[in-house]
């Protein structure tokens, strides 16, 4: 039976579907619908920000070390609960269950880094030119945060905003996206159940796009939000960014990516080609990190190619609950907009990697695909060669499984290349040559940059962001993200019973500037 999801404000559902209904199938199988999900409107998200704005003081006024205790219990529970997380996930978008596993782990794992945290929010103590005064700085929380997320990690991206979030004293308002409400739901439960959060600490906001965005606006426009954090489509992340201007406030932006990987004459070339499938077609190529172009040197393209195209078809790809490389496409949508990315495909270019390209259907079948192909919206992994640096498929971010081949002569000509569709999330390099990879690492504009590994992947103590088309230069995870959720505060307090004027009551030793030796 589908499950049905609700907007949930200050700890009560929200009754009616304001904004509509949506029946959400599961993507392997779309007879089988999943979740109906009542959507809210613009009202919705205004009455959610409202109730994390009354509810911030008093959760900033709970001690850190208690929030950051919370934080640990709700790992807790989601360990307890991992299988059935990464199930619903499953069930919802298509990921295979080893990748949705992953996914949930991701959260306990974030978790445990930030319960610390409540017990690090370190300041310091200065001192002053002045005797008898103290300088201080303490990390405050910017207030009440909106939070938007995509869909393809429905689970753990979420995590990398709420738990930071909420260590440091901020109140939430949450809005998944719309096509994974059921996982939305459950990690909802998970952090109300597991921390314990008193009503309105937490909210979460079921709505479409134009909706949110206009909930967005009118609760900045009522001072309801003091910070904005979004994952999504450099189009709409732009959007978002100049709407945050406008009221002063620099939100956090994790956008799309293109992201390349360069191959070496001296790489090892069976690695590589695990990495570039991993990274190409995992997910179905639906993540911000997928590989977009291959960068190959001219000496060796012909081999790795080869050996990529073998891999390719060889790969399992089908049925999210068995053992395979990836499923379907996350939602309708996607699968219409990737129809789009295989028309850029040009006479120059040349296609590899499976029996066919497009959907996988009877008429259009792949060997080896494991289950109904018929069933739901799977894809053909596609490889093309031959893409050209003025090519549409080289320099747009394709959300699909679909891979770009090119090549270089000279390794300045690499940079250049992994540098020139102006996108900064994630690059990497597989070489065996140290000069190459410390070259490579100055040269990249990429925020994150991997050696002899894929451009997917993240741990939950290292930074993960991007910069240009990629995102503002915001960082998640780690320690670094606490610069996104708190705002640094000065104070220094005078205890010499007298007024002392800095930069004028100031005692000066005389040195004698003309001594020689």
């Amino acid at each position: 039976m589908a499950r049905t999801v609700a907007s949930i404000v200050a700890g009560h559902p929200v009754a009616g579907a304001p904004g509509g209904t949506l029946r959400r199938p599961n993507p392997g199988r779309t007879a089988e619908v999943v979740t109906e999900v009542s959507l809210g409107d613009a009202s919705t998200f205004v009455e959610a920000a409202r109730a994390a704005k009354a509810a911030q003081r008093s959760w900033a006024d709970v001690p850190a070390p208690v929030r950051g205790s919370a934080i640990g219990k709700i790992g807790r529970l989601v360990e307890a609960n991992k299988d059935r997380l990464a199930r619903i996930v499953t069930e919802e978008i298509g990921k295979p269950l080893a990748e949705a596993l992953g996914e949930v782990q991701e959260i306990i794992d974030t978790c445990d880094f930030f319960l610390g945290e409540g017990r690090r929010l370190y300041g310091q103590t200065v001192p002053s030119e002045m005797p008898d005064k103290q300088l201080f700085t303490f990390r405050n929380p910017m207030g009440a945060v909106a939070v938007i997320t995509a869909g393809n990690f429905p689970v753990a991206v979420p995590s990398w905003y709420l738990v930071p979030a909420l260590v440091t004293g901020n109140t939430v308002v949450w809005k998944p996206a719309e096509y994974a409400a059921a996982s939305a739901k459950a990690l909802f439960e998970l952090f109300v159940h597991g921390g314990g959060l008193p009503d309105g600490v937490l909210n979460l906001v079921l709505a479409d796009g134009e909706q949110t965005y206009a909930g967005l606006e009118a609760s900045l426009d009522a001072g309801l939000v003091d910070k904005v954090g979004f994952t999504g489509s450099t189009l709409v992340g732009r959007k978002i960014g100049a709407l945050c201007g406008s009221h002063l406030q620099t939100p956090c932006l994790e956008l799309g990516g293109k992201n390349p990987q360069v191959i070496t004459p001296s790489a090892h070339l069976d690695l590589a080609v695990e990495g570039a499938l991993f990274s190409g077609f995992g997910t179905a190529g639906q993540r911000c990190t997928s590989l977009g172009t291959l960068i190959v040197h001219e000496s060796v393209h012909e081999e790795f190619l080869a050996r990529f195209d073998a891999a390719s078809r060889a790969a399992r790809i089908g049925d999210a609950f068995e053992d395979v490389l990836y499923g379907p496409m996350l939602d309708e949508r996607f699968a219409q907009r990737y129809e789009t990315f295989l028309g850029w495909i040009k006479d120059h270019h040349r296609t590899h990697g499976s029996d066919g390209i497009g959907r996988i259907t009877a008429d259009n079948p792949r060997k080896g695909f494991v289950g109904d192909p018929e069933a739901g919206m799977f894809y053909h992994p596609v490889i093309v060669d031959r893409v050209r640096r003025d090519d549409d498929l080289f320099l747009n971010e394709t959300f699909g499984p679909i891979v770009g081949v090119t090549t270089y002569r000279d390794f300045d000509e690499a940079i250049d290349l992994a540098n020139a569709h102006g996108y900064g999330l994630s690059a990497a390099i597989y070489t065996n040559d140290p000069h190459e990879v410390w070259t490579y690492r100055r040269g990249i504009s990429a925020g994150m940059v991997s050696v002899n590994n894929t451009t997917s992947g993240a741990e939950a103590h290292l930074p993960f962001g991007g910069n240009g088309k990629s995102g503002n230069g915001s960082r998640q995870s780690g320690q670094w993200v606490l610069d996104q959720f708190t705002r640094w505060q000065s104070m220094n307090w005078d205890h010499s019973g007298r007024l002392q004027k800095a930069q004028m009551d100031v005692a000066a030793l005389e040195p004698d500037l003309s001594f020689r030796l």
